[in-house]
């Protein structure tokens, strides 16, 4: 199965996606890691203030922030190979990684096509 492993800075919950203001881009990558394990890629995700030994175990994070501090993260593993570090993934780059094919396009198109009959 394929894997992707996700290593967030310290966020008040697991995703980012509360408080009073919540950042349109951590909304995005929720929706898309979702939509990523429904392509049967098993995804893990851990935030460094409520998980920091899945840091500290993972010898790759380890190095990414003594080398590069806070600003590694968010990292992204992808089967065993770092894909990204400091920001978060599209859904197309996602796709790119795990050889899928983007459907959101597709199912926005069928909706407004089938909007009249």
């Amino acid at each position: 199965m394929k894997n992707l492993s996700v290593y967030d800075p310290a966020m008040c919950c697991s995703t980012g996606v509360c408080g009073p203001e919540v950042d349109p881009k951590l909304v995005r990558f929720s929706a898309d890691l979702k939509w990523l394990t429904e392509q049967h890629v098993q995804v893990l995700r851990f935030n460094l203030s409520q998980s920091p030994a899945a840091f500290a175990e993972n010898e790759m994070v380890r190095t990414a922030l003594q080398e590069k501090g806070d600003s590694a993260l968010p990292l992204l593993i992808a089967d065993g190979k770092i894909v990204a570090n400091g920001r978060y993934p599209d859904r197309d780059e996602l796709c790119k990684w795990f050889g899928l094919v983007n459907t959101s396009f597709l199912n926005l198109t069928r909706k407004a096509n089938d909007c009249c009959g």
